[in-house]
């Protein structure tokens, strides 16, 4: 009978430590299973989103690029507004942008050094304001070779390597410079269509070396030829060579019904356009002037501190004329009847585009050059809304 109660007891013993192993085995394997698969989940699910909510955000950012960015100087408000506009799109955008540039825009051999150095920092990409069309050649065939792509803004280079150069992103500046013409003419006709002797027109451009100056002073050039001969007038361009040599028609100088006369300064300082302006300005068959940048036209400006010849009002009987680019002097001079007027791009839009170009370059987009407008102003539209936000200071 003892032996029989033993037995039973034993029996019940091994049949709850097998409960008992059963019901632990149940728990550790729900847990285990549940804690890792919900884990498992929430890691993989929680780090994935994460990471694609990173990537998109990258993405959307560009991704972790670097880019350096070259202007021609910081000389003036023009560059400093481009380099705003570089900075504000690069912050929008996750970007890292280095911007650099020379001290001045004559400073050819500065610029190319700099060029070379950001080639040799190997960036993602870089952006380039060229000083001179033709000193940059070498340097952009490394960097294609390097694989670094270049986008050009405000000045293009037509001979650079083929493919060293992805995008030029640049007003039409021929077709600005017409602008100014297009402008001036009409309010200088009476005094053309009356003169009995050979007047002139007065053109200054800081220099003769990049494209954006060369175009702008030939588009004004061309167009006011274009206009004088429209109306039974003969034109002889005079002055720098490279602007007398490369214009559509340079004419006779000596014989000419309308003379334009081309001053370009040994360097690219306001002081030494002042100093070219008041040459032309001094003449007393000089009845209009055109400068091609903000330097040369602030150059006109100081000029005529000292002679006091300039009026916008075509009544006057003065010198009328006009400028280009924007900055707080050129407007100063329109506002106070000082300039007739002036033909401003934006160098903000061109930094912004610049950037935005580079991205989508390195993003494996398909890009291409992209025309930025010029516009002109005077007194009667620079508050406007078209205009206003285009006139940096």
């Amino acid at each position: 009978m003892k032996k029989k109660v033993l037995a039973l007891l034993m029996v019940m013993v091994m049949a709850l430590a097998l409960l008992a192993g059963c019901g632990g085995g149940g728990n550790s394997g729900g847990n285990s299973g549940g804690n890792a698969g919900a884990n498992a989940g929430a890691n993989a699910g929680g780090n994935a989103g994460g990471d694609t909510g990173d990537s998109g955000s990258d993405a959307a950012a560009g991704g972790d690029y670097t880019f350096e960015i070259i202007v021609k100087s910081y000389q003036s408000s023009y560059w400093q507004a481009a380099v705003k506009g570089v900075e504000d799109e690069a912050n929008k955008l996750g970007v890292k942008v280095n911007c650099t540039g020379p001290n001045n825009e004559s400073d050819i051999a500065d610029q190319v050094q700099m060029l070379n150095n950001a080639i040799n920092n190997a960036p993602d990409g870089i952006g380039l304001a060229a000083c001179d069309q033709q000193a940059c050649l070498d340097a952009l065939q490394l960097a294609m070779d390097k694989g670094i792509p270049v986008v050009c803004f405000d000045s293009g280079i037509p001979d650079a390597p083929e493919g060293s150069v992805l995008s030029t992103i640049a007003t039409d500046n021929y077709g600005a410079g017409a602008v100014a013409a297009e402008n001036l003419y009409p309010a200088l006709k009476d005094r053309i269509m009356s003169a009995t002797a050979p007047v002139r027109i007065g053109e200054v451009n800081q220099e003769s070396t990049s494209e954006s100056i060369t175009s702008r002073g030939l588009g004004f050039i061309d167009k006011f030829t274009e206009l004088a001969k429209a109306d039974g007038k003969t034109v002889g361009v005079t002055g720098n060579d490279y602007y007398v040599n490369n214009c559509a028609d340079k004419g006779d100088a000596g014989s000419a019904d309308i003379i334009i006369e081309v001053a370009v300064p040994a360097q690219t300082t306001v002081e030494l356009c002042a100093t070219e302006a008041s040459v032309i300005m001094n003449k007393s068959d000089t009845i209009g002037m055109f400068g091609s940048n903000q330097v040369a036209a602030e150059g006109i400006v100081t000029a005529n501190g000292n002679l006091g010849v300039l009026d916008a009002d075509p009544a006057a009987g003065k010198i009328l004329a006009a400028g280009f680019d924007a900055g707080s002097a050129i407007k100063g001079a329109i506002k106070d009847g000082t300039l007739f007027g002036a033909v401003t791009q934006s160098p903000l839009a061109m930094g912004i585009r610049t950037v935005d170009t580079l991205n989508d370059i390195v993003s494996g987009k398909s890009v291409s050059d992209i025309s930025t407008d010029g516009y002109w102003y005077d007194t009667t539209n620079m508050e406007s809304d078209e205009i206003a936000p285009n006139l940096y200071d």
